[in-house]
């Protein structure tokens, strides 16, 4: 990873936004890699930024779509965090990331909902709890007192009956990451 300690005419043009910067920066062969101080690429800004021309551009001159920056995120996770779906969809394509579904990922149910299960038994260490109580069904299908995996677990009987009840009683379905991102209006505002 280069990082420079002032920010290079690249990474200056992105977060401006400045497409003849860009492409300027680019013919005179300024390494996309380049970090600025902050640790950010041009990658990563553009990404942030939901400009996809840049991107489109950055990933043609070799910026690696995979490299991890700012708190061990790549751009695809930049996107995502900044509402940024155009990006995201322009950089799943080149990388993968994220089209098997988000995880770790859960939801919340009453507990009296999972106990309408036939196979829910007294195995599951929900003694002492109203059908009121709110319990986190994960997607791996067990179920914690917890929105942290693994943490109070109440079930872990994950069989194939089981998966069939989680989907069709309970409508369950791990989402598409692109579909928890908050819609974006023309101007990329959510």
């Amino acid at each position: 990873m280069t990082k420079t300690s002032k920010t290079s005419s690249l990474i200056t043009a992105v977060r401006e936004g400045d497409a003849g910067a860009l492409r300027a920066a680019l013919s005179a062969g300024t390494d996309p890699s380049e970090r600025d101080e902050h640790g950010w690429s041009a990658l990563d800004w553009a990404a942030g930024r939901g400009d996809v021309t840049a991107v489109r551009a950055l990933l043609a001159a070799g910026a690696d779509p995979r490299a991890s920056g700012p708190e061990s995120r790549t751009p695809y996770e930049i996107a995502l965090a900044a509402g940024r779906t155009a990006v995201a969809r322009e950089l799943r394509q080149v990388t993968g990331e994220g089209a098997a579904g988000w995880r770790p990922y859960c939801k919340a149910y009453l507990l009296g909902a999972l106990r309408a299960f036939p196979g829910w038994t007294a195995a599951a260490r929900d003694e002492g709890l109203a059908d009121e109580t709110v319990v986190y069904l994960h997607d791996d299908l067990t179920v914690t007192r917890s929105v942290w995996h693994g943490e109070n677990e109440l079930w872990s009987g994950v069989s194939a009956d089981w998966e069939d009840f989680c989907v069709r009683e309970l409508g369950f379905r791990v989402p598409d990451d692109l579909e928890l991102v908050p819609a974006e209006n023309e101007d990329g505002e959510r």
